[in-house]
């Protein structure tokens, strides 16, 4: 099993988002997370992403307890924007893909690969300042899954998306799962994740 959620707890003050959580993301599999506004799909997502401290239960990463050194293997597009808008797109997604360890010859060809893919090589050398909040969103799955991930963690990643980008974006993402990639699924697009997931999460 390559992720495996167990009994984890988190309160913020007397607000308790979950307690006793638990379940597990193999690879091939994509896992709906579900549940309204305020119901802690971004909290768990950050504490997969070694962002926040549960407090309590455990996260097991390939059979061992994850730490940080193990996010060179995931993927994380998270709900708000995260691109320095000041940098050109290329250059920065290849920056953000030698962060998770790829070589910079092999970060500039995973980033061309995707963007010939996603048709957008001609976005290259444009600021980010210079994208659509679409764009920006397609910029960042790229960034997210240029170094090939073990494990793709996407937060509410049809956001901003018209429904032809939407599509698209399914269509990649059972593209991933087929590959053998983990997928974890925050997302309001219901018909997309009745499309897309194998299991669903309720919180």
């Amino acid at each position: 099993m390559l992720l495996q959620v167990e009994k984890i707890k988190k309160s913020f003050g007397t607000h308790r988002v979950f307690d006793d959580l638990s379940f597990t993301a193999d690879r091939g599999e994509v896992v709906g997370i579900l549940g309204g506004n305020g119901a802690g799909k971004t909290t768990l997502l950050r504490i997969i992403n070694c962002l926040l401290e549960a407090d309590g239960g455990q996260i097991l990463f390939e059979g061992h307890p994850m730490t940080r050194n193990d996010l060179e293997v995931v993927g994380y597009l998270p709900e708000e924007r995260g691109l320095y808008r000041r940098m050109r797109v290329g250059e920065q997604v290849v920056f953000l893909a030698r962060l998770k360890g790829l070589s910079k010859a092999d970060a500039e060809a995973s980033v061309h690969e995707w963007f010939q893919r996603l048709g957008v090589e001609e976005w290259w050398r444009r600021p980010v300042s210079k994208l659509s909040k679409g764009m920006q969103q397609k910029v960042q799955f790229v960034a997210s899954v240029a170094h090939r991930p073990q494990l793709l963690v996407l937060d509410e990643p049809f956001s901003g998306f018209d429904s032809e980008n939407a599509a698209m974006l399914c269509r990649e993402i059972k593209r991933l799962r087929a590959e053998g990639t983990a997928i974890l699924l925050s997302t309001h697009n219901t018909e997309a994740a009745r499309d897309l997931c194998t299991k669903i999460v309720r919180l």
